[in-house]
């Protein structure tokens, strides 16, 4: 299996199955270990808005019940591990009868569609400038610039928000302040609505890009600077190999293993880190209803997008795994 045995994978599986479990055993306790009720915390929310709720006490006893908190934690918890494994998240309690997987659902593609090509991007542009900035043969002029070009890293993701909001959408008007497409176009695969649904992620996509391309540059540096100290570097250079040959081939490939490690976790818990995006932008992504989930104590809703969260991370470090020996020859999982 190219380096990779099949004990090996086995127990790779082995602790796919401890981390999906521990995770969703975590998430379960975390709620019901927390003060207040989210049941009657909903009901509140109806007073507080209508000012009286008939016969509240019945309505908590009924949606307690019709959410099967009225039963015994062991009972509570057997029935959600189980449905969750099977990605039954329930019915949310603020936006009921509405089901978890089916709102995730809708805001999936958003989040997708913005954060993986930001992250993406910014990871090449990172590890790019990181690269270049411990590569000795990289003209002195670039070397001095590019760290000027880090100067927004040091800067949150909603800060930045901010600044390009007032400064392109308030002060120079060429992009959309919020929202996720345009009033009055057809979903589908047109132009208009391609277009518009472009120009609305230009702005929240650019606070990420640049808030995060620094993490990936000075990682990607700090590995250039180790790697250009090898044997086999020095092999490649008295080879008579051209310069870009050594740079990508030799530097960049054997120093990108690290971020591409980063680059698996972060993309497993980008939700996490685009909750305050999302929300500064009204961006329709899975961060901007985990935010509505909190600020409503919609219990059911979090629930199911954290266990997303840690279903996708555990997934994507698994694949990781065992996918190494194909990024590093020099790793193998064989015995000897």
């Amino acid at each position: 299996m190219g380096g990779i045995t099949w004990n090996y994978v086995l127990k790779r599986v082995g602790m796919w199955f401890l981390t999906v479990w521990l995770g969703t055993t975590i998430i379960f306790l975390i709620p019901r270990l927390a003060p207040g009720d989210p049941v009657a915390g909903v009901i509140s929310r109806m007073t507080a808005q209508s000012g009286y709720v008939e016969n509240s006490a019945e309505i908590i006893n009924a949606w307690r019940a019709r959410f099967g908190l009225d039963e015994p934690l062991p009972v509570q918890y057997f029935r959600y591990v189980g449905n969750s494994l099977r990605f039954d998240l329930g019915y949310s309690l603020a936006n009921f009868p509405s089901r978890v997987e089916d709102m995730v659902i809708q805001a999936l593609p958003w989040t997708v569609g913005l954060l993986l090509v930001a992250v993406l991007i910014s990871f090449l542009i990172g590890n790019t400038i990181g690269a270049l900035m411990a590569w000795e043969r990289t003209p002195g002029w670039i070397q001095n610039l590019l760290p000027v070009s880090l100067t927004f890293t040091s800067i949150p993701f909603f800060m930045l928000g901010i600044l390009l909001i007032y400064v392109f959408a308030f002060g120079l008007r060429w992009l959309p302040a919020s929202g996720s497409v345009g009033r009055g176009l057809t979903q589908g695969f047109n132009w208009p609505y391609i277009a518009s649904v472009a120009n609305h992620a230009i702005l929240p996509a650019t606070a990420i890009v640049i808030a995060s391309m620094g993490f990936w540059a000075l990682g990607m540096r700090g590995m250039m600077i180790t790697t250009a100290g090898e044997d086999y570097m020095i092999l490649a250079q008295a080879k008579g190999l051209t310069p870009s040959r050594i740079f990508w081939l030799y530097g960049v490939r054997n120093s990108i293993l690290p971020q591409v490690t980063a680059l698996t976790l972060s993309l497993g818990g980008i939700v996490g880190g685009a909750v305050l995006v999302e929300y500064i932008f009204a961006y329709p992504g899975i961060g901007y209803l985990l935010y509505q989930g909190i600020v409503t104590s919609d219990y059911t809703l979090i629930q199911g997008i954290v266990f997303m969260l840690v279903f996708t991370t555990a997934t994507l470090v698994l694949i990781l795994d065992l996918i190494y020996p194909l990024i590093d020859p020099r790793i193998t999982f064989e015995r000897g």
